[in-house]
């Protein structure tokens, strides 16, 4: 269905190929997902199945890419839409109509089917992605996860025989996640779509592929099973690294196949000896206290009666299924958010009790930093270092914001255009230009999109910096390992409301939904993290066992 003879991609400018001498034959009714550190062509390579690269991205393409006994080389992009569809990393960017039903829609009527036919299909898309009671909503409207499932059905009511994701689940919650993979397992076995995905989440999507193709980073790429591939790739999901540790073989993919040989392991490992999530940061005291907050967008009430309380040096995990109401309740915190009710108080400086929407935007920035879904949305000079600039004139002593990007991704060019720049790196730019001013409250809302495992950790350096210096930070997440790696405590959100709250052990392992790998797979052991069970098995070898 898929191939790549020899394909060679070099950008404008660029020293060396991003993909060299790719060989690739994908058949029909196969899922395949590409796997790679960010930045090692992923993105270039689903952009050439249907010619996106070179024809709009620039570049040079050698060798030769068919799909269907399609040439990229001599068919443009828009001959491949009845045959290729595709969802890109950021699915705002590619809606073109109002609401949810007309996007769905509006593939079908560039390929001109009959209205019987596009009314059907729109049905049909509407209750396999759950989107049913959104089909009247403006697509601005919708939180991520519900325009990330838009983007997909919109893709899927074409009925292509080829189906290109790059990022599909996330944005989306851990069910959502399942109920889309379920639904694309089901194109590809039931009607031999063939399925080419990128995905950073890989517990998430190993189980469902048939093969990986992985880009190891010098322009090479190397498909084979996933079991062989993941025994040597150095981006894999916790449940790899587990079976890697255990040394378990084959390796595991799934969390049922991992609880067969987890017996053994469970045995190794005392009950009692790790039953601390982390040593404890939180401070005495209180950052923020917000009370009674209710958001209305409409008729929809996004924030219902919410009062929470943050200290310094504690991070919160804030979690909940897509549309709860967790990007509302950021952005009320914030300031410059809605807020149709209650009342929030931050601690300054100088000891006194804010409300940053009630101040001026300078005094409200050293308050609370806040770092929305998308990241470069904060993003809007030519170059880094005018971004960097803007950040000390907004409050920093000079050179501040550069010295704290450095701390977290050194090696940024000052020259380079901020759009230009990896997911990583756009967030550390973000981070710095927010960080800059020190507010005592940091509120990030899906930092973890586009971020590989490695950046993720990362990530949770930067993280746990800010909580040692004591300030207070909320991470809005559906990335549920990456909630067990940084949080002390987790609040659950639905329909608008705080429905759990606690310690991160407690409230992550209270539902399977919600659980990481680790504890599922070594329950009723006291589990969290691939860090936590390295600890007890170096005990175990300091002890002589």
């Amino acid at each position: 269905m898929i191939r790549f003879d020899r394909v060679s991609i070099t950008y404008e400018g660029a020293p060396e190929p991003v993909l060299r001498e790719v060989d690739l034959d994908l058949g029909e009714g196969e899922l395949c997902l590409v796997v790679g550190h960010t930045g090692t062509g992923k993105s270039t390579l689903l952009g050439a199945i249907n010619g996106l690269v070179p024809h709009f991205t620039g570049g040079t393409l050698d060798g030769r890419v068919t799909v269907h006994g399609r040439d990229t080389a001599t068919h443009p992009p828009r001959e491949f839409a009845d045959l290729v569809g595709v969802v890109g990393q950021d699915p705002v960017a590619g809606f073109v109509t109002d609401t949810v039903e007309e996007e769905l829609a509006y593939g079908m009527e560039q390929l001109a089917l009959g209205p019987a036919v596009m009314r059907t299909r729109v049905e049909e898309t509407l209750d396999l992605l759950g989107l049913a009671d959104l089909r009247h909503r403006g697509l601005h409207e919708l939180s991520g996860g519900q325009q990330q499932r838009v983007a997909i059905g919109a893709a899927l009511t074409a009925h292509p025989r080829v189906l290109v994701l790059d990022e599909p689940t996330s944005a989306l919650d851990p069910v959502g996640a399942e109920d889309v993979l379920a639904a694309i397992t089901r194109l590809v076995h039931d009607l031999g779509v063939t399925v080419v995905m990128a995905e950073h989440r890989l517990e998430r999507v190993i189980p469902y592929a048939d093969r990986l193709i992985w880009l190891r980073g010098d322009g090479s790429a190397t498909i084979g099973q996933p079991a062989v591939l993941l025994q040597e790739a150095t981006s894999v999901p916790p449940i790899v690294h587990l079976g890697r540790l255990a040394k378990w073989n084959p390796l595991p993919l799934s969390v049922r196949d991992a609880r067969r040989h987890a017996p053994e392991l469970r045995r190794r490992l005392p009950e009692q000896a790790i039953t601390a999530h982390r040593q404890d940061r939180t401070q005495a005291g209180e950052a923020l206290a917000a009370k009674d907050i209710i958001v209305r967008h409409g008729p929809v009430v996004a924030v219902a009666g919410v009062g929470l309380q943050l200290k310094p040096g504690q991070i919160t995990a804030l979690m909940g299924r897509n549309g709860s109401g967790k990007s509302s309740l950021l952005w009320a915190l914030q300031g410059s958010g809605r807020r149709d009710g209650g009342a929030v108080a931050v601690v300054a400086a100088d000891g006194q009790h804010l409300d940053p929407g009630k101040v001026k935007a300078a005094v409200a920035r050293r308050l609370v930093g806040l770092v929305p879904q998308t990241a470069s949305d904060l993003l809007y000079h030519d170059t880094v270092d005018a971004e960097l600039a803007q950040a000390d004139r907004d409050g920093a002593t000079p050179g501040t914001a550069r010295t704290v990007l450095d701390r977290m991704v050194p090696g940024i060019a000052g020259g380079d255009h901020p759009r230009d720049l990896s997911a990583g790196q756009q967030l550390a730019l973000v981070l710095a230009i927010q960080l800059a001013v020190t507010p005592g409250v940091v509120l990030l809302d899906e930092p973890t999109r586009g971020l590989d495992y490695q950046a993720k950790a990362g990530l949770a350096a930067t993280l746990d910096q800010l909580a040692q210096a004591g300030r207070a930070v909320v991470v809005a997440t559906h990335d549920v390992e990456f909630a067990a790696t940084v949080a002390d405590r987790v609040i659950v959100m639905a329909e608008g409301s705080v429905i759990a709250d606690g310690p991160a052990p407690t409230v992550l392992t209270a539902s399977p939904a919600f659980a990481p790998q680790i504890a599922k797979i070594l329950s009723p052991l006291p589990y969290l993290t691939l860090a936590q069970v390295s600890a007890a098995l170096r005990e175990e070898k300091d002890d002589g066992w």
